[in-house]
């Protein structure tokens, strides 16, 4: 019984192939190993090590992470939104130019995150001003309405009158 995962590396393999237009000879001589060697790794019957995996990546001229993921060695990296996939998995790029976008790329993601982060604070610590003016501004409110009442009071006589208490005047 097969290996799924080795089925799908060896798939992935041979389709990277085809698509850089390389025949199984040719990637087997770029990458150091055998012809009948590669030719049963594409077939999902042999389980190639992460070495011969590299070497397999450097003659397809693509990442050695996309072909570390597809076997299972690595976990594919959430939150890529296919922009990482896509640049690793691109046959026209050469592995510099994959890695210096892939870093552009995160450093934007990065960049963005402590942006976010940023206006997130800002809009709490406006809130809490808000909040703060709508307390003291209520507290202001409360204080002229007792003035007010206060000022009433003492116009209409009432001022010695103070919650039904009579205080005595000299």
């Amino acid at each position: 019984m097969r290996n799924e995962t080795v089925k799908s590396i060896g798939d992935y393999i041979r389709e990277q192939r085809e698509q850089a237009r390389i025949s199984v000879r040719q990637l087997a001589q770029q990458a150091g190993v055998s012809n009948p060697y590669l030719s049963q790794i594409e077939r999902g019957l042999r389980k190639p090590s992460a070495d011969i995996l590299q070497q397999i990546a450097k003659g397809l001229r693509i990442s050695a992470e996309a072909l570390y993921v597809q076997a299972g060695i690595l976990e594919d990296r959430p939150a890529d939104s296919g922009v990482r996939s896509a640049l690793l998995a691109d046959p026209e790029l050469s592995e510099r130019q994959k890695q210096v976008l892939i870093e552009i790329y995160e450093s934007f993601r990065k960049e963005n995150a402590a942006v976010a982060e940023a206006q997130a604070a800002e809009a709490q610590a406006a809130q809490a001003a808000a909040e703060a003016a709508a307390e003291t501004k209520a507290s202001k409110s409360s204080w002229s309405d007792a003035t007010a009442e206060a000022e009433q009071d003492e116009r209409s006589g009432d001022a010695d009158d103070v919650s039904g208490q009579t205080i005595p005047s000299d």
